[in-house]
């Protein structure tokens, strides 16, 4: 048993693990939303955060080693693996889902009072009632970040290293600065994808990783398993601790954090996240985000004999979910993805934006789009 060294760490193409906890995340997800009260000791209210720091690690990963390999970042290209990998089928979903409610006869005028916010992705911003789709809030503060913190990065990278470690101190304390006394205040939650997003960058690093690299210990990784699920489970003792959620969802972003590094090495962390059922689960964990509104009004007309608010229910609140996010995955993701990649290589050979890796940059990659963002892209 041993490390992960950096230079095996910087080889990796795909974070599988990964997968499979966006996989447990979003279950625990529709069970906070629609499992009812027996199943509040999972804690997932606060699931949508292991999204955040999931997506801020890889999409600075990715732009990372886009710079080793072809010694700059493409806004253009990542915006474009960003807008075909998110928008297609969120707004397929919008779709299905105002056609569910049309057909349901819940209150059309509540979803068209909302409609203008799901369409520009600003639903966190029209928080109020219960409308289906509503739970889009994490996309619309995911999609802000995305079309900030790449311009960031590119302005750091341009930063004297001295400054770069305090300029990234200071970001995190303006962001929580900007706490609001609600659930829903937009500070916290982007500094959950900040502490993500920096963990990429140290991790990139030599000198960065070399702290880490005893996590990726396959002991060092149990023992870091054992404290986030406890330290998971006990989230609302820590809410009530701290007066607030606010420090402890920002506590819990740490933990991911720590939590990411474990599953890289070769320990049963990774190995049990990487099972192909969770994989499985977790590729497809953007489209069973987005449908769960509509897969209850499937579980009611299918099964209205089942007691809702139960952990029955959000079970087959997660079967039909996932069943009909496996179908958009494979015809509707997939192809978008693929297709986002084929302009990308276009646009590449069209108007050349690249230059070479040196000698100084050492091409590494990580293989695009292999995260769910939503709540990820």
């Amino acid at each position: 048993m041993r490390t992960l060294t950096h230079a095996e760490f910087l080889a990796l193409r795909r974070f599988d693990a990964l997968d499979g906890l966006r996989a447990i995340a979003a279950v625990i997800v529709i069970f906070f939303h629609y499992g009812g009260g027996k199943v509040v000791f999972l804690s997932g209210w606060i699931g949508v955060h292991i999204f955040f720091v999931v997506s801020g690690f890889l999409i600075t990963t990715l732009m990372l080693r886009e710079k080793d390999r072809t010694g700059r970042i493409s806004l253009r290209n990542f915006y474009l693996r960003r807008i075909f990998r998110i928008v297609p089928l969120y707004y397929l979903g919008l779709a299905a889902t105002a056609l569910g409610v049309y057909h349901s006869g819940y209150s059309w005028n509540v979803l068209m009072n909302h409609l203008p916010h799901f369409l520009g992705f600003m639903s966190e911003y029209h928080l109020a009632g219960d409308t289906p789709y509503l739970h889009t809030w994490t996309i619309g503060i995911e999609q802000k970040f995305y079309l900030v913190w790449p311009l960031a990065l590119i302005l750091v990278g341009a930063i004297s290293r001295k400054l770069r470690a305090p300029l990234a101190v200071a970001a995190i304390v303006l962001v929580l600065i900007r706490w609001s006394d609600t659930w829903h205040g937009m500070g916290i939650h982007y500094s959950v994808l900040l502490t993500g997003a920096l963990l990429a960058v140290v991790l990139h690093h030599r000198r960065g990783y070399a702290l880490f690299r005893p996590l990726t210990h396959p002991l060092t990784g149990v023992a870091v398993a054992a404290a986030f699920l406890v330290l998971h489970l006990h989230l609302r003792d820590l809410v009530k601790y701290f007066g607030g959620e606010q420090p402890a969802v920002f506590l819990y972003g740490l933990a991911v954090a720590v939590l990411l590094p474990s599953l890289f090495g070769p320990g049963p962390g990774r190995w049990v996240l990487s099972l192909r059922p969770l994989v499985f689960v977790g590729e497809r964990s953007y489209g069973v985000y987005l449908l769960q509104a509509l897969a209850v009004g499937v579980v009611a007309v299918l099964a209205p004999w089942l007691p809702g608010g139960t952990p029955l229910f959000a079970t087959a609140v997660t079967l039909v979910a996932l069943f009909a996010a496996d179908g958009l995955y494979r015809w509707v993701e997939q192809p978008m993805i693929g297709n986002g990649r084929r302009l990308i290589k276009w646009l590449d050979r069209k108007f050349p934006t690249s230059r070479p890796a040196t000698a100084e940059q050492p091409a590494s990659e990580v293989t695009p789009d292999r995260r769910a963002p939503v709540a990820a892209g």
